[in-house]
């Protein structure tokens, strides 16, 4: 069953991670799990403290070169009467700042050691959503 642009909001922001999924000038997708904040069609994802080899992450490049993104949250379950999930079609763009108060209340992690950044910011063009009940 398609899902109301309402439920879709709240069933995405109480999610715990989401994946975002970024192209580049390559058109090669490239999918990452990530931790976000929604409020209203904006979603916050932060480049946080967790290990990286760099901090030039392909994500940022690709909303570089290209700014439409997506993000997906689902629910997985063996009934499969309980299987749903939300997607929210973006445009994103790069910071440097942003604060972190919504981030550090979603996740206690971020409260200890607030994210320096850079953040995704992104504006939700669309939203799709299903359920199986």
């Amino acid at each position: 069953m398609i899902l109301p642009t309402r439920i879709c909001r709240a069933r995405f922001a109480a999610a715990d991670r989401a994946v975002l999924a970024t192209t580049g000038s390559d058109l090669r997708p490239h999918l990452v799990p990530v931790t976000f904040t929604l409020t209203d069609d904006v979603v916050v994802v932060a480049v946080d403290h967790k290990p990286k080899t760099t901090r030039n992450l392909r994500r940022l490049r690709n909303l570089t070169e290209n700014p439409k993104a997506t993000l997906l949250v689902d629910h997985y379950s063996p009934d499969w009467t309980h299987l749903w999930w939300i997607r929210a079609d973006c445009t994103a763009a790069v910071v440097p700042t942003h604060p972190t108060d919504g981030l550090a209340a979603k996740y206690p992690q971020y409260a200890e050691t607030s994210p320096a950044g850079p953040f995704i910011v992104a504006h939700v063009d669309h939203w799709t959503g299903w359920s199986a009940s």
